[in-house]
């Protein structure tokens, strides 16, 4: 058994996993749904949606973070962003078997976050202003505002909307004092972070990561920003039907929350304190569209580019065919945002980086049961790669009932499909055109 790569690179394995996310709290509950093709889409009820053009969203719900933490004193102001990275992340430290055991160097253990703002103050910052607000002049009191804001909202407050706060929550919780990052490079900042995070440890600046995302958006702000950017699914009727990706009815995303979290750590590291790896990452590819602040290069080339650099770094050639005949990628955790223009350019890169291999590679995406997590839409995603390959099975897209002609890939409608599964790509495309892939695969001795 080598614990290193051809090249000399330490080995990385995925040693625990967990989430947080809409449709429950804990790795197996959420995984059933998935597979049953459940929805954890609904009425809004974090704000009053009523007069938005989408009135419903994914959320969070019965979440109680005291049931994650060994002392909810120490997180008592914390936001939802890390109160939902404190969940996940405690779930995959547990099952890393550091609970029961600490690193015994918590200097070697770092965190790479992508991580959002938590839930903004709306209401007390509102109410400054209207509070302030001069009929005279027609304009806000500036020195009423200060008096006015200073009794209306708390520093503490304040602080925890800012998106570096959970990596502050998550370091104190597992004394974690090594290399600690944040980047928030919108829908692909969590595949980002694992795939930085693997980046760290193969360069040997830490032995074990804890990465992945949290975020939530579902406030008025985040919505409404979403909704004039035409992003957003404005779908009358059932909630639960609102995310299509890849159908032809397809009208937009549908806006989740949530975190997910990984515990990666090099090989030699995890065998040596006895550690069962749970799967194995091989590859990371990120790249930049260089073309508008929202719209996705068209041709897909960016986003190939990722794929191919993933697969290149994981030694897997895109075109090769494996003693069965089957492609080299066994399941493709899709993007899949459920907009028209991701949908038809996602396809296109795959195709793109595939060829005729394409059509016989399974891919689906999560997002039409569980909504967008935005930030922490990659590791969520992550996860269910690796939970892929460990059960041989890959969850549906749901809602995929009126195929679109132009999109002639194998997206695993409606119905979770048994397969083996050794190896996997998870793709997460941002606005900006920031473009991250991961190919995770079966541990092997």
């Amino acid at each position: 058994m080598s614990a290193r790569t051809p090249d000399g690179s330490p080995r990385i394995v995925v040693t625990g996993i967990g989430w947080v996310t809409p449709l429950g709290h804990d790795i197996e509950t959420v995984w059933k749904r998935l597979l049953n093709a459940e929805s954890g889409m609904a009425p809004t009820t974090r704000f009053d949606a009523r007069t938005f053009p989408t009135t419903f969203a994914a959320e969070v719900r019965d979440y109680d973070v005291t049931r994650f933490v060994k002392d909810p004193k120490v997180h008592a102001t914390a936001g939802l962003n890390s109160q939902f990275a404190l969940g996940a992340a405690s779930q995959a430290w547990k099952q890393a078997g550091f609970d029961a055991a600490p690193p015994r160097d918590p200097r070697r253990v770092g965190l790479y976050l992508g991580a959002g703002e938590g839930v903004l103050d709306v209401d007390n910052y509102i109410g400054s202003n209207l509070d302030a607000w001069d009929p005279a002049t027609n304009a806000v009191d500036g020195v009423k505002w200060a008096k006015t804001a200073l009794s209306r909202m708390t520093a503490a407050r304040e602080i925890e909307q800012e998106p570096n706060m959970p990596l502050a929550h998550l370091a104190r919780e597992f004394n974690a004092r090594g290399p600690a990052y944040n980047c928030l490079t919108a829908c692909a900042a969590s595949t980002q972070a694992i795939g930085e995070a693997f980046s760290i440890i193969r360069r040997g600046d830490a032995d074990v990561m804890i990465a992945g995302g949290t975020h939530t958006m579902i406030h008025l702000f985040g919505v409404t920003g979403f909704n004039r950017l035409t992003a957003l699914s404005e779908r009358k009727g059932d909630p639960t039907e609102a995310s299509r990706p890849f159908s032809l009815d397809r009208g937009g995303f549908v806006m989740g929350e949530g975190s997910g979290m990984v515990i990666i750590e090099t090989l030699e590291h995890a065998l040596a304190r006895g550690a069962t790896p749970l799967a194995e990452v091989t590859g990371y590819g990120s790249s930049c569209d260089a073309y508008r602040i929202t719209d996705i290069q068209p041709d897909g080339r960016g986003a190939a580019v990722a794929m191919g650099e993933a697969l290149r770094q994981a030694g897997i050639d895109p075109n090769a065919r494996g003693a069965d005949g089957r492609p080299p990628i066994h399941y493709i955790s899709a993007h899949g945002t459920g907009t028209k223009e991701n949908d038809s350019i996602e396809t296109k890169a795959i195709k793109r980086l595939f060829g005729d291999s394409a059509k016989d590679i399974p891919m689906s995406s999560i997002k039409s049961m569980m909504g967008h997590l935005i930030a922490a839409a990659g590791s969520v995603e992550f996860i269910t790669c690796v939970l892929a390959i460990r059960d041989g099975i890959v969850p549906p897209t749901r809602n995929l009932k009126t195929p679109d002609p132009e999109l002639d890939l194998d997206y695993v409608p409606n119905e979770a499909r048994k397969v083996p599964v050794d190896v996997c790509i998870s793709n997460n495309f941002g606005f900006g055109g920031q473009n991250d892939s991961l190919v995770v695969r079966r541990y092997q001795a």
